[in-house]
């Protein structure tokens, strides 16, 4: 359904709740009626009502003695179900363990959530210094090696090319030659990233497969040495599972 006719079909109090559920995700801290109001511009009395709402489902709860709010079990409940029922996940995960035990580094499925990079799910490491789960997390796409992956590949699936800069297109198009990208302090300081991507069926990108950690573990040397090759392995391995057979990287796309 073309976008003009999905707007006409909208429906503003179904909009505003879905904002404010929205909002909640997003603040790591339970957050006040007056915070939440402000944040979203709706007056109270409305935030409060869907807050209301929410909480007799069991989709947000409210803490007694602060009176303020955060998600509640429902929502969580029914975000496992759809990741439990989503294909990428349920083929990749088990590939994702085997990688994620043979280097002894958190592994991520990260996915293009609007114009941003969406973290989807996580193997953690078992080592002692580990980096805080991003799961959840959304940064900018075009400062993320895993954007910068689903850029790269997207770019030339007919999405969003058109307005780049020749200096963004050279280096998008480096990363489809080498098939991979890398770099540091992008998910914070002190954290390096090594990212892939994903194809499905007739070539289409999935997603981007990320290996990531202190910097200080994934040194260049140890990324060339010891990590590249597993991890292109492995999403060789996951993109066949996906309906993607080799060569790995399509050859259209390179």
């Amino acid at each position: 359904m073309p976008s003009r006719e999905k707007e006409t079909y909208s429906i503003q109090s179904v909009e505003n709740a879905l904002d404010v559920l929205e909002a909640l995700s997003e603040i790591d801290e339970d957050i006040r009626i007056g915070q939440l109001s402000e944040k979203l511009a709706m007056n109270k009395t409305s935030v409060f009502r869907l807050l209301a709402t929410f909480e007799n489902r069991g989709y947000v709860e409210r803490e007694e003695q602060s009176g303020k709010y955060r998600l509640g079990l429902s929502a969580y409940e029914i975000g496992q179900k759809f990741l439990s029922r989503m294909g990428l996940l349920r083929h990749a995960r088990p590939v994702m363990e085997r990688l994620a035990r043979g280097c002894d580094e958190a592994v991520y499925i990260a996915v293009h959530r609007h114009k941003e990079v969406l973290f989807l799910d996580m193997i953690d490491t078992t080592q002692k210094v580990k980096i805080v789960s991003l799961v959840g997390k959304r940064f900018p796409l075009e400062t993320t090696a895993p954007g910068q992956v689903l850029m790269a590949f997207e770019s030339h699936q007919g999405n969003n090319g058109g307005n780049r800069s020749q200096a963004v297109s050279n280096q998008l198009a480096a990363i489809r030659r080498r098939g991979f990208t890398q770099s540091s302090d992008d998910l914070g300081e002190g954290i390096a990233t090594i990212a892939a991507p994903l194809f499905g069926s007739g070539g289409k990108l999935q997603g981007a497969l990320c290996i990531v950690g202190p910097q200080f573990r994934l040194s260049e040397e140890t990324i060339q040495k010891q990590l590249m090759n597993p991890l292109l392995e492995t999403c060789g391995i996951i993109s066949s599972k996906l309906g993607w057979h080799s060569p790995y990287i399509p050859q259209n796309l390179t």
